[in-house]
Formats: C-alpha cells, sequence, structure tokens
C-alpha cells in the first residue's frame, strides 16, 4: 500500500512561504473580509504557518488579541518574525488537541490545515469548544479536486504522464472532500451552525519558469518531497516536461490562479 503522506514535510517557514505561502497571503485578507466579525473580538487561529492568516487579521480586523496555534517551531518563529504586534502570540499546539480553555475565543479560524490534520472532526469540535456560544466559526482549503490550485496541478499532470504511481500522492485523489458538500457536513457534524460556503480565488502569476519551479525543489510540501524522492534523471525529465508544459503571457511570465473553498458557521 502507497504511504500518500510519505512526502508531508513541513520543515521549513522560508521554503513553505515560496511554496504556498505566498498565495496563502493573497486569500487570507479576502478571507477575513469575509468572515464577516467586528472589532475587539479574541481571534484564535489554528495551524496558523508562517503568519499569512494571522497577519491578515491583525491588519485588517482589529482584533483585542490572537493566540496562533501551530506544531512546527520553524513556522512559529517565522510568524514571530513577520507579526511584531504585541496583540498576537504565537504557541506550539495541535488542531485536535487545542491548548486554551472552553469558550475563550470569541473568533476561530484556520487556514489551508484541516485537510492535513488527521482527525478532522475532531478538529472541528475542538475550535467549537474553545470557542464562546454564538462566535463565528471558519476555515478555509485549497480546491484541490477541482484543480484550483493550478500550480499544482500542472506539477501533478506533468509527475503521472513520467511516473503514473504519482497520482496515488496527489492532492486531489487524497484531499477528494475539499469540495463544497463535503466542506459543509464536515463542519455540520461538528455541531455548527448558519454554515455558508464561499469560493475565494486569487491571480497566481510567476516572473518566470525559474519562479515557478524553484519552490518545488525545497523539499518543504508533499510535491516537493516527491520531486526530492526522485533520482537525477527523474527529476530532469520533470522540470523538461514542466517546462514545455506551462502557459506563458507575452513577457515570459507564467499566469495561474488559485481557489480555495471558504466555510463560515457559529459555534
Amino acid at each position: 500500500m502507497t504511504d500518500t503522506s510519505q512526502h508531508d514535510s513541513w520543515a521549513s517557514g522560508d521554503s513553505y512561504d515560496a511554496y504556498i505561502g505566498r498565495w496563502s497571503r493573497q486569500i487570507a485578507p479576502l478571507f477575513v473580509e469575509w468572515v464577516g466579525v467586528g472589532p475587539g473580538l479574541r481571534w484564535l487561529d489554528i495551524g496558523c504557518g508562517t503568519g499569512a492568516l494571522s497577519q491578515a487579521i491583525i491588519e485588517n480586523c482589529d482584533p483585542a488579541n490572537l493566540i496562533g496555534v501551530e506544531p512546527a517551531e520553524s513556522f512559529r518563529e517565522q510568524a514571530r518574525a513577520v507579526i511584531s504586534d504585541p496583540r498576537a502570540r504565537f504557541e506550539a499546539g495541535d488542531a485536535a488537541a487545542l491548548p486554551l480553555d472552553d469558550s475563550s475565543r470569541d473568533v476561530a479560524v484556520s487556514g489551508l490545515v484541516l485537510n492535513f490534520v488527521p482527525d478532522r472532526e475532531k478538529a472541528i469540535a475542538e475550535m467549537k469548544r474553545v470557542t464562546a456560544a454564538g462566535g463565528r466559526i471558519a476555515f478555509y482549503v485549497w480546491d484541490y479536486p477541482g484543480g484550483g490550485l493550478e500550480l499544482l496541478r500542472a506539477f501533478w499532470s506533468a509527475a503521472t504522464a513520467l511516473d503514473p504511481a504519482a497520482e496515488a500522492l496527489t492532492e486531489s485523489r487524497r484531499f477528494s472532500y475539499c469540495e463544497p458538500e463535503s466542506l459543509i457536513g464536515l463542519a455540520r457534524s461538528g455541531g455548527l451552525s448558519e454554515l455558508v460556503v464561499k469560493a475565494i480565488e486569487v491571480p497566481c502569476v510567476f516572473r518566470d519558469f525559474d519562479d515557478y519551479w524553484r519552490p518545488f525543489t525545497l523539499g518543504t510540501g508533499p510535491a516537493p518531497g516527491y520531486y526530492q524522492s526522485l533520482p537525477q534523471e527523474g527529476r530532469d525529465a520533470l522540470r523538461a516536461k514542466l517546462k514545455s508544459n506551462l502557459p506563458r503571457g507575452g513577457d515570459g511570465s507564467i499566469p495561474m490562479k488559485a481557489r480555495a473553498w471558504a466555510v463560515r458557521g457559529r459555534a
């Protein structure tokens, strides 16, 4: 049996930002605007990573305070380096066992995390537990099954053409539940009410092929992990196939899009 999580390495905050974080930073402000709450609230960012969503909260929502929970120390360090606002603090913790008291937050959010949590139902239950009654709970994940993260769709299309076994490792196969009906069902099973789902889409424009390609060589994330697992000839073949397949603008840029599904509800 293939271990589909074998390349899920999230060791480097810098590598993550070059790979996915820069696109998450574009989604995050649109997401927090859509969450639709007022100022002066106690926020929780679960799986805060390098701080993309936390930064959007601080800059756009005027929170009373913000706690970011993240298991990876290098990611927490990066978030602290990016966000110096004294209202924000970043703690070690697991989405399925949050280190917070019951009903201690007014808003609990999570960005690009729940699909990597083994027990998603427990994570939703934890979000509800730490959120005060009537408080807002919201999250977003990439539209993997719909090919919404076009930079990954292009990578895996090339990879599976060269290596059919790579199909089992693709996020579209592994995270097929990252679509509206399943996400609403997950939130409803966790006891959330007033549920709404929305697509949020932003452009992903790479300056040139190297801007697109380099993050895949850094080893952080499933696709870069797969690339690192290949022998040199396999790496060269994959790079060449992508270089010939990708769309190009008149200036040599590579225009793509990134789409996420966002869900919001109440505790």
